[in-house]
Formats: C-alpha cells, sequence, structure tokens
C-alpha cells in the first residue's frame, strides 16, 4: 500500500504517532512518505495536537481511499492499537529534530485532574507505567521525556533508575511535579545527565514554594544556571500579584519561572506583556520588576 502522513501542526517537534505509524506499515511492507495533494495513497493518517486556537487544520482534502484523523487537536477517543503503541518509531520522518535524539512516554497519566488539562480525561486520573526505555531508546545521547507526571506513577524509582543506566542527557520537556519530590527521588535525579528540567507552578491557590525551596537544598543540576525552568499558568483565574508572587519567588529561588497564557487570544494586554517580559531571559535578567519593564516600555 501507498501511505501518506499529515503532521497538521507543522514540523517543529516530531509526532510521536506518525512515526509509530510510519514504523509499523514500514514493516509491513508498505510505502510510507508525507502526503502530496496531487498524489493518490491507500490510506492517509492525519495527526493533530492542538486545536483550532493554536493549530488551523488543513484546508484542502487529501486524495486517498481512506483517511485517518487522530490526535487531541480533533479528539480524545482515538488511540493508537497496541501493537502499533508500542513499536519503536521511525525516527527518519524527522531527521533534523531527532539527530541522536529519543522520544517517548514511560509513564501516562496524573492524579492532579486540573481543570485546564486534557490528561486526567484523556488518560486517566493516575499515573501509570506504560513502557521501558528500551522501547524507544537505543543509544541515542539525548533522550526526551514526554510523561505529564512521572513522580506520580509507584514505578518511577525503577524508570530513573532506566534513565541513569542509560548515560543519556535527559530533557524532562513536560515537568516534573514538584509536589512528588522527596530525598530519594531528588537522589536519583541528581545522579541523572540533565539536558534540561521542567517544574509546573499552576494554580497560584497552592503555594509550592516550600516544595520548591526543599528541592533547591538537595538538587545539584543546574542546566543554564538555574535549579530548572518552571512554567507558570496564567490568564485562568489568577490576579497580576498572585502571577508576579509565583514569578519573583521562584527567580529569588534560583529557578527560572517560565510563562504559559490560557486561551491566549483573549488575554489582556498585560498578561501578555507579563509574559513577553518573563520569557525574553535578556530582558528578564536586566529589569527586575514588571513594573519597571512597563514604564520602560510606555516611554519607547
Amino acid at each position: 500500500m501507498k501511505i501518506g502522513l499529515i503532521d497538521v501542526d507543522g514540523h517543529h517537534f516530531p509526532n510521536l504517532a506518525l512515526m509509530k505509524i510510519s514504523a509499523w506499515h514500514k514493516l509491513n511492507g508498505d510505502d510510507v512518505e508525507w502526503c502530496f495533494p496531487f498524489n493518490h495513497y491507500d490510506i492517509v493518517y492525519q495527526s493533530k495536537v492542538f486545536d483550532e486556537t493554536y493549530s488551523a487544520d488543513i484546508d484542502w482534502v487529501p486524495n486517498a481511499d481512506k483517511i485517518v484523523k487522530g490526535g487531541t487537536g480533533y479528539g480524545l477517543t482515538e488511540t493508537l492499537p497496541d501493537y502499533i503503541e508500542h513499536i519503536y518509531p521511525d525516527y527518519t520522518l524527522y531527521p533534523k529534530l531527532t539527530k541522536d535524539t529519543a522520544y517517548g512516554y514511560l509513564t501516562r497519566g496524573c492524579p492532579r485532574g486540573c481543570s485546564f488539562c486534557i490528561v486526567a480525561e484523556k488518560e486517566g486520573r493516575r499515573s501509570y507505567k506504560v513502557a521501558d526505555l528500551s522501547e524507544f531508546w537505543r543509544g541515542q545521547k539525548y533522550i526526551k521525556l514526554l510523561d505529564p507526571n512521572l513522580l506520580a506513577c509507584r514505578d518511577h524509582m525503577e524508570l530513573l533508575e532506566q534513565l541513569c543506566t542509560s548515560k543519556s542527557y535527559i530533557d524532562f520537556t513536560q515537568g516534573l511535579d514538584i509536589r512528588m519530590t522527596n530525598d530519594e527521588n531528588i537522589d536519583l535525579i541528581n545522579r541523572l545527565k540533565i539536558k534540561e528540567i521542567h517544574f509546573a507552578w499552576d494554580n497560584p491557590k497552592e503555594d509550592l514554594s516550600l516544595y520548591f525551596e526543599e528541592y533547591r537544598k538537595l538538587a545539584k543540576h543546574k542546566p543554564h544556571g538555574t535549579f530548572g525552568t518552571v512554567y507558570c499558568l496564567t490568564n485562568f483565574g489568577s490576579t497580576m500579584q498572585e502571577n508576579l508572587y509565583r514569578i519573583y519567588t521562584l527567580r529569588d529561588m534560583g529557578f527560572d519561572p517560565y510563562v504559559m497564557i490560557y486561551d491566549k487570544p483573549t488575554a489582556p494586554k498585560g498578561i501578555k506583556d507579563l509574559q513577553r517580559w518573563v520569557n525574553n531571559k535578556i530582558i528578564f535578567r536586566s529589569c527586575k520588576k514588571f513594573d519597571e519593564y512597563q514604564e520602560r516600555s510606555r516611554k519607547r
């Protein structure tokens, strides 16, 4: 068969589902390529991670006998069958992005059930092991983990040991749950070769400063000169005072805050200004207070 693939979101981050679909079809002798509008295909797989707010759908209809749409951008019900889900990904689809880099999930699900997040609805309100590292890693120098809440999984110590044994550089792309850190797992994290480490402080009503303070006392890694990047959700019921409390507190403790905006098109100008200030690290480090940044911006 002739198989066409469409990464609706673009090619800035590998689409893991398409990589696994490609691997399975190639294993079965099918021809696989990125879909061209004028070519005919037996099956076209169209994958979309983000909703219309951030990723518009394609405006043309593929020339195919069968079109399969999947990904959270289209809904939460479609999932890969196990024989595809657990196959080694086809990294040749994104040669520049996956050069000496492995991508995958060790765990799925999250017990938090945050109202702004689809993980609990899509994958369940608990964190559970879905794979060993060997399922998507074969000696690559870098490993990018996509897990929503690795430390909440009861098997996380075993999985951290696998990452230690790999001796690869680890990037926790989606963030570790600072509330689940303790002396034992921080010790294992300290043994990892860390490329990037992310946390999150999304709910301003929950003061996580003590958790971050305890982590920094034990942590040995300081990628890019800080103890890690911390996602801070804004435009979701938080006041500017609550936003600034998280940002100043994290910065003063040696973490690197990173502002995320919920439903960005509806966000007020002040929130967008806050994001520009915090996320531009040259400006953020040279201008210590948000009101100073706003004053400079007005004068320009």
